[in-house]
This record gives C-alpha cells, sequence and structure tokens, in this order.
C-alpha cells in the first residue's frame, strides 16, 4: 500500500438538491458524514461544504484555494442539469486542486458518441453503435440492440424497455428517448455476456484494482440482464435484489490479464485523473468497454469501494489515497 499523507486538510464538496425526498437528502448525509469522518479519523482535516442551489462560486469564496484539497462528491450543481462538468469549471476557474477529473474529462463522459469514437479511435473494443436523431433508423441491422440517451449518466433512461430486438421496437425505443429526454438516441449492440466493473487509480503510474463482476446468473430474460437504473438504487425492486455483486471477480488469470489491458487504455484514452470506472461486457473471448464514468460514486456499497477493500484499503485509506493523488497536483501539498 501506498505511503499516504494524513495531515492534507480535505473541503468535502457534495450537493444537496433541494427537491430530493427527506429521505434521499438523509442517504445523501449519511454517505458524506461517513467519508467525511473515515478521513478525519486518519487525520485529516475535514470542512464538510452541502451545495444546495446555483451559488457554486458563493459556496466556494469563503475558502481559500492555497488551504484545502477539495475532494468534489458534486454530481451536479443543484437546479442545473448536466451540470456535473460546469461544478470542475468553476473550481478550474478559482484555483481550486480538486479530486478526480477536468472538466474536459467529465464533459467527454457526458457525450456517449465522442466516448465511443475516442474508443474507436485507440482501437479499444467497444459494440457496434450508431447514433439517431429522428426514429427513422435505416440500414442498423444488429439485434439484440440497447438503445441509450446519448447524454445521460447514471443509467437514466435504461430499464428492460431498451433492449430491443427487432426494427418496430427499435424505432419505438429512439422516438421515446428522443421525446422523453430531448436528445439523440445512441444505439448499440447489446453484449450478452459477463459484466465487469473496473475501477482504476493514479497518474502516469495507474492500476486496476480488483475487478468486480455483477453477476445476472438469477436473471434468464434477456431484457433484465443489464444494470439499470432501478437496479442500482430502488432497494425495494427484483432487480435490486437478483443482481449480486461478486468480488473479485473469478476470471482466467490470461482473460484478467486482458481485461486489465482494455480498462487501463480506456482509462488513458479518455483522460481520467485520479480514479475512475470502466464498464465492460464480456463475450467471445472479447472484453467490450461500454461506459466510462471519470467520477464514480464511492458511498460504502459501491463497487469501487469494495474493491478497494479487497486491495487492502480500508473506506478512509481509500479517500486519502485519492485526496493524495490530488495533492500533487497543488502548489503548497505537493511533494
Amino acid at each position: 500500500m501506498d505511503e499516504l499523507r494524513h495531515s492534507l486538510p480535505v473541503l468535502l464538496l457534495h450537493n444537496m438538491n433541494p427537491e430530493w425526498t427527506p429521505e434521499e437528502k438523509s442517504e445523501s448525509g449519511q454517505d458524506v458524514a461517513t467519508l467525511g469522518n473515515a478521513l478525519n479519523e486518519l487525520g485529516h482535516p475535514i470542512e464538510i461544504v452541502a451545495v444546495e442551489d446555483e451559488r457554486l462560486v458563493e459556496r466556494l469564496s469563503t475558502f481559500d484555494p492555497r488551504d484545502y484539497i477539495v475532494f468534489n462528491w458534486c454530481e451536479e450543481i443543484p437546479g442545473i442539469p448536466h451540470s456535473e462538468p460546469e461544478v470542475a469549471a468553476v473550481m478550474e476557474k478559482m484555483g481550486f486542486v480538486f479530486t478526480g477529473s477536468s472538466h474536459d474529462v467529465l464533459a467527454l463522459s457526458y457525450d456517449k458518441p465522442r466516448v465511443k469514437r475516442v474508443l474507436d479511435e485507440a482501437n479499444i473494443p467497444t459494440p457496434p453503435w450508431d447514433v439517431f436523431d429522428t426514429p427513422d433508423v435505416g440500414e442498423w441491422n444488429i439485434y439484440p440492440s440497447i438503445v441509450k440517451a446519448a447524454n445521460e449518466h447514471c443509467s437514466i433512461g435504461i430499464s428492460s424497455e431498451s433492449i430491443v430486438t427487432s426494427p418496430a421496437e427499435l424505432e419505438n425505443r429512439v422516438a421515446f428517448i428522443l421525446e422523453s429526454y430531448n436528445q439523440p438516441a445512441l444505439v448499440e449492440e447489446f453484449i450478452n455476456g459477463r459484466e465487469f466493473l473496473s475501477a482504476v487509480w493514479g497518474n502516469g503510474k495507474i492500476s486496476m484494482l480488483p475487478a468486480v463482476e455483477m453477476d445476472y446468473s438469477e436473471l434468464t430474460d434477456i431484457r433484465d440482464r443489464l444494470f439499470t437504473y432501478e437496479a442500482k438504487y430502488v432497494s425495494s425492486s427484483r432487480l435490486y435484489d437478483c443482481i449480486d455483486m461478486c468480488v473479485p471477480a473469478q476470471l482466467e488469470p490470461s482473460a484478467l490479464a486482458e481485461l486489465e489491458k482494455i480498462v487501463l487504455a480506456t482509462y488513458k484514452a479518455t483522460g481520467c485523473r485520479d480514479y475512475g470506472r470502466v464498464d465492460v461486457r464480456y463475450l467471445n473471448g472479447i472484453f467490450y468497454v461500454i461506459d466510462v464514468n471519470p467520477n464514480p460514486d464511492i458511498n460504502p456499497q459501491t463497487s469501487m469501494t469494495h474493491a478497494a477493500a479487497e486491495a487492502g484499503y480500508s473506506y478512509g485509506q481509500m479517500g486519502s489515497r485519492i485526496v493524495n493523488l490530488a495533492a500533487a497536483r497543488h502548489p503548497l501539498f505537493h511533494k
């Protein structure tokens, strides 16, 4: 394990959206407190800052960028859709050093077609794909396919209806995305294979944490074999209960080496910084990259947290290593 500096002062930045239910606010607050306490117990001085409206600049203006490393756990500016990259842009303009990826990389991650082009140009396997801004899908003839909103995160817009097996279903789902989300639809071949969530961290010298497999073995219907919003976040749902998280994933050494090669190449190609997660499907000996998340959730239940624990890092140590990675960019705290 790396030698970590536990004296680094941390400004833990997170969003607390007014429209959330009391239960959602409570859960988010508990998660933030858990991370803050875990870092503080190691020795990090902690200030917790909740962003509750559009006044992010005003909220940060009382803090001196020279005095902190910001732990960026802010997924949006409340009231501004798709504003996760803007959080980073504000901090960059104000001179704060923060954990995770830059504005440009976060903006890239919200443009799934751009990510696909980056992967194609780097010769990184990813399912065949196309983008449609009308329900006319032309000559697309690959089935089963999956239809995604081109500019969303967190599996928004993904459900069992996202898997299509005929031109009629495809056209209907593309029309649904266009109408419901007011953005193009990304269509790609659905890889009905094993799924791995692979966290990576580091800068320059990077490494993959133990791979986590999402086990769909209890689900026989192809339309259920994907990690939907419901499966991720609705604890009362059938899919939430049926999908197991297996860590470490069981793979032959040669397959694991190939997975690591693909995942590290993806992290580099997309410009991720400090940490990130690459989601991969495995079928017929090929690992296909299906998503890249440069700012993955790291609450105590998430795949990266489980992977870090498998590698010997407590929750606080995982957070501290991320803080230490960011510290290398700080004018005062870098070694």
